[in-house]
């Protein structure tokens, strides 16, 4: 029981530890900025954060919901609003994403929210 316990609190060690590096580059580029007058090389760095965090959410499992002109599914997407479509082709269909949706092990952890055309 106590194994179990030490077991619970350590669970998510590692994916703290993995995170580190994330959050030592994000120290570095807000160093910079404020030494920085070069706005590409800024952006570049935040690209590469960003590019380092993606990669880390999916080795750890976590994928994007791609809706975005897919057909509306009430299971996997919350709608926000509901607008004329543009195109008779996108009735029933995702016209814009609010914000996106995630998924941990094939497990819905964050629905996107989405805009339906009709």
């Amino acid at each position: 029981l106590r194994e179990k316990m030490e077991m619970s609190k350590t669970a998510g060690e590692s994916v703290i530890v993995s995170l580190l590096p994330v959050i030592d580059d994000f120290e570095r580029a807000l160093l910079s900025i404020g030494e920085s007058n070069d706005c590409g090389s800024i952006k570049d760095g935040i690209d590469l954060i960003y590019s380092k965090f993606s990669a880390f959410l999916k080795q750890n499992g976590v994928k994007e919901i791609e809706s975005f002109n897919f057909d509306f599914n009430a299971d996997i997407h919350e709608a926000v609003t509901k607008i004329p479509a543009p195109d008779d082709s996108l009735k029933g269909k995702v016209v814009d994403v609010i914000q996106k949706g995630y998924t941990l092990n094939d497990k819905v952890i964050r629905f996107p929210k989405v805009v339906v055309g009709e």
